[in-house]
């Protein structure tokens, strides 16, 4: 598939999960309490852990082997039923403890049914990351289409019905039934269905590496929900996770639109020697100057965006989220270092990026936590920070990146996010007390035109790109 047209399947799948996700959410925090949200995600984020081992690396090895032959998949579907069955194991063996740890004894029922995901996923776990090297992103569009899809039904009936925080984890495991059922229509036909034992070792040992460094970083992102529900409550867990949620709107919208295209991406440029510096400085620019306005614009409007999306028993979430956008905007210069490092083969480097970063993010939500959701919120900025910074080290000693490039790929971008907020700052003062979703609509409509405006302004490398998206549009309007 041309690159093009895999961003374009790319963006449409995530913007497709988007709205379902959004619906979803607006609906299920006008069913759900705080304490019912809190007490599945407490258990989401303790899956989350268990699930980085469960992939152990086989997704990543599949789509950056330079060459994958049939006995190599059969070794990857043996990894992946050994460890997600054993995992299923671990997580039932846990639910028991982590209920008592945390007092609340609904956790317990929540981990035994997200455990029935580890008995499904790995039947798929092969295939996605098969069609995903084979950049058949129409493919993954129906598959994660389909799984979105059954969750939110699932979850909507069930609290509608009274389930409560119940709705939320049958709504899991709805949802990866139907990835097994799209998996299995969309399967590639050269794809083994047996398990397999040669070439296992190079898996482990690509994979071993490759897990320990994305099981530290899953644990800096789950820490704050892990602290906030022992230290503070699992009712603020509940808000920490809306604010989150807010945030990694643009994680949906864009960062997960576009790794599944860029890390194939860099992959075949590493496999091709070239010039992997100009890459990610390409990917810099493109992604502040979609990050900084969306940031900034969420930060200006967020009473405004959770009183839609969530209701006003969520407005607790709005000092956090202005906090975190910060952390947000700042990382966005340095979130794809993560891909191009994996497409380099310095799985190590990474690992040991993420061994010195996490610890740091943990202590200071550690000390945060005792003050309350805000100072968290300043605790993660302080993580991202310093991440940011330890990134652009290991950015300098792998493909030479200096400063002065990374500011000129984003300087643009900066320009751009003056001017976008500054328009939507004249919606906030000329609408001061409007209703929330009309004073959201106008500011909205006014930043779009202006991020719009302001990439052609300033010539901005995603003017053309735009352009382009634009005319192709028209052309296949008029067909």
């Amino acid at each position: 598939m041309k690159p093009h047209l895999s961003f374009l399947f790319s963006f449409s799948e995530k913007y497709t999960l988007l709205v379902l996700n959004t619906v979803s959410a607006m609906v299920l925090a006008r069913l759900l309490t705080p304490d019912d949200v809190g007490v599945y995600a407490v258990g989401a984020v303790l899956i989350g852990l268990v699930q980085v081992l469960r992939d152990f690396g086989v997704g990543a090895y599949i789509i950056h082997a330079k060459a994958l032959d049939r006995q190599q998949l059969r070794a990857a579907l043996s990894v992946s039923l050994l460890i997600a069955w054993t995992l299923a194991a671990l997580v039932l063996a846990i639910s028991a403890p982590a209920a008592w740890f945390y007092h609340e004894p609904r956790l317990r029922t929540t981990l035994h049914l997200l455990s029935i995901n580890f008995l499904l996923i790995p039947f798929s776990a092969v295939a996605l990351p098969y069609l995903r090297r084979q950049m058949r992103f129409s493919a993954i569009f129906a598959i994660n289409t389909s799984q979105c899809a059954a969750q939110m039904l699932c979850s909507i009936t069930l609290a509608m019905l009274g389930w409560g925080y119940l709705s939320l984890a049958c709504g899991a495991v709805a949802g990866a039934l139907a990835t097994l059922l799209a998996t299995l229509a969309c399967r590639p036909p050269d794809l083994p269905w047996l398990p397999g034992r040669h070439g296992l070792r190079g898996i482990l040992s690509f994979g071993s590496v490759s897990t320990a460094g994305t099981l530290i970083d899953e644990a800096g992102v789950a820490a704050p929900d892990l602290i906030i529900g022992k230290m503070t409550g699992l009712a603020e867990v509940g808000i920490y996770s809306k604010a989150m949620g807010v945030i990694n709107v643009f994680n949906q919208l864009v960062t997960a639109a576009v790794s599944p295209v860029i890390f194939p991406l860099f992959s075949l440029q590493a496999r091709e020697g070239r010039d992997l510096r100009l890459a990610y400085l390409t990917t810099v620019s493109y992604m502040t100057a979609l990050a900084w306005p969306f940031f900034g614009f969420v930060a200006l409007m967020a009473p405004a965006l959770v009183r839609v999306l969530y209701g006003g028993q969520w407005d607790a979430a709005v000092p956090l989220i202005r906090v975190i956008c910060i952390a947000s905007a700042l990382y966005s210069m340095f979130s794809m270092a993560r891909y191009l490092f994996v497409a380099m083969g310095e799985v190590r480097a990474l690992a040991r990026l993420d061994a010195m970063a996490v610890p740091v993010r943990v202590f200071a939500v550690l000390v945060a936590a005792p003050f309350g959701l805000t100072w968290v919120g300043w605790a993660v900025v302080v993580g991202a920070a310093f991440r940011s910074g330890l990134t652009y080290v290991y950015l300098y000693r792998l493909v030479g990146l200096r400063w002065t490039a990374l500011l000129a790929a984003s300087r643009r971008s900066g320009a751009v996010a003056a001017l976008c907020l500054s328009s939507a700052a004249m919606v906030r003062l000329w609408q001061p007390d409007g209703h929330a979703l009309a004073q959201l609509l106008m500011a909205s409509l006014v930043c779009l035109l202006t991020w719009l405006a302001a990439i052609h302004y300033v010539r901005h490398a995603l003017a053309d790109e735009c352009t382009l998206a634009a005319r192709k549009a028209l052309a296949l309007w008029h067909r």
